[in-house]
């Protein structure tokens, strides 16, 4: 998908929520369970109750990677179930050099059906470009994450007072272009976002944190929002776990309306 025809959803939809499947299996309802793969009817049941109000999701490759081959499979039938309107992101958090990445690439942006992949940029350029190099694709690059030990490299100061985190943004975005680089920066370093804009007023930001993490909606949409909007905010345990009885997918549903309405109201 590229920059314009996201633009398009988010305008269209008054929405740049975007649904965090990230499926803990011991999280899954008991009514679920006995189903043939319970992860995927589970993402299938959230995805059609959460679909009229986000523009985008967001497969947390950790929750399949770590059941081995039947979590692949249930990974690759939920990112082909999810239609084409909607931005897919593979949240893998790759980071390797040359060949290496660029195979990484070639699995989550040619060989499945994913708009994006999340990428950890400290070995480089030579760790990010490779996934910047398919049309109408994107590389979505950590920038300030709102994990704790982003104090032990992030939010270091360098010589002359810039933050390390400033000049991975500043130096990342040589690399490509705000047609297929996106940033992520957690929901709750609000205090930097309007920092953040000046650095890098036109790329998206895709925005984890808020609901379940404490994030401010509000805060982000006021301090982050561009002309584009240049927003996708991701939600997941607050929607996707909003509910752990029969009813999740009805529940899922009434908590992805709620985000969107507000986000109505900030557009």
């Amino acid at each position: 998908m590229n920059k314009q025809a996201l633009i398009n959803q988010i305008r269209a939809k008054k929405s740049y929520l975007c649904v965090g499947l990230d499926t803990d299996i011991s999280k899954l309802p008991a009514c679920i369970l006995g189903e043939e793969d319970p992860v995927f009817a589970f993402n299938k049941a959230i995805i059609d109750a959460t679909l009229p109000y986000c523009v985008s999701y967001k497969i947390n490759t950790a929750f399949y990677e770590s059941q081995g081959l039947a979590g692949w499979a249930s990974l690759e039938k939920t990112v082909n179930y999810i239609p084409d309107t909607h931005f897919k992101i593979a949240d893998a958090k790759r980071g390797d050099i040359g060949n290496t990445a660029t195979q990484y690439a070639i699995a989550f942006l040619k060989n499945l059906p994913f708009d994006a992949i999340t990428i950890a940029p400290y070995m480089g350029e030579d760790s990010v470009k490779p996934f910047l190099q398919f049309e109408d694709k994107w590389g979505i690059v950590l920038g300030l994450t709102s994990n704790p030990g982003a104090a032990d490299f992030e939010l270091k100061e360098l010589h002359g007072g810039e933050r390390l985190y400033e000049k991975v943004i500043r130096t990342v975005a040589g690399w490509g272009s705000t047609e297929n680089l996106m940033f992520v920066v957690g929901a709750t370093r609000s205090d930097e976002f309007i920092n953040l804009r000046k650095i890098s007023p036109d790329h998206f930001f895709l925005v984890p944190g808020v609901g379940a993490q404490g994030g401010s909606l509000a805060e982000i949409s006021q301090k982050a929002m561009n002309k584009d909007v240049g927003l996708l905010v991701n939600v997941s345990r607050d929607i996707i776990f909003a509910s752990s009885g029969t009813d999740f997918a009805e529940m899922a549903e009434a908590r992805a309306r709620a985000y969107a309405s507000e986000m109505a109201a900030y557009l």
